[in-house]
């Protein structure tokens, strides 16, 4: 159950950091509510599963997902480029958070 958590929290962090663009910096009231909404709700979540997991295989994994999720999205959708260097240090970001939930959870 904590890994459902941890998924739902990592797709609320996502959708938060896809919303701040449409914020315009804080400055556009109806995204800015949805956009704080989410990261709000997201560390909620991060506090519960943090009491069922260690709390620095929650946050790699919760911040390895997210990155990567996110550099996706700014390609598909916000037209970033997706070079080489990025795929690269997506998968060893991803690498380092499968190491991390293989040898951290005991």
């Amino acid at each position: 159950m904590a890994y459902i958590m941890l998924g739902a929290a990592i797709a609320l962090e996502v959708l938060g950091t896809s919303l701040l663009p449409s914020t315009q910096g804080f400055s556009r009231l109806t995204p800015t509510l949805f956009c704080l909404g989410a990261y709000a709700s997201a560390f909620i979540l991060l506090s519960r599963i943090v009491e069922h997991l260690p709390v620095g295989v929650v946050y790699a994994t919760w911040s390895g997902m997210g990155i990567a999720a996110i550099m996706l999205i700014g390609a598909t959708f916000m037209g970033e480029p997706l070079t080489l260097a990025k795929i690269a240090g997506a998968a060893m970001i991803i690498g380092g958070v499968v190491i991390l939930n293989v040898a951290g959870v005991h």
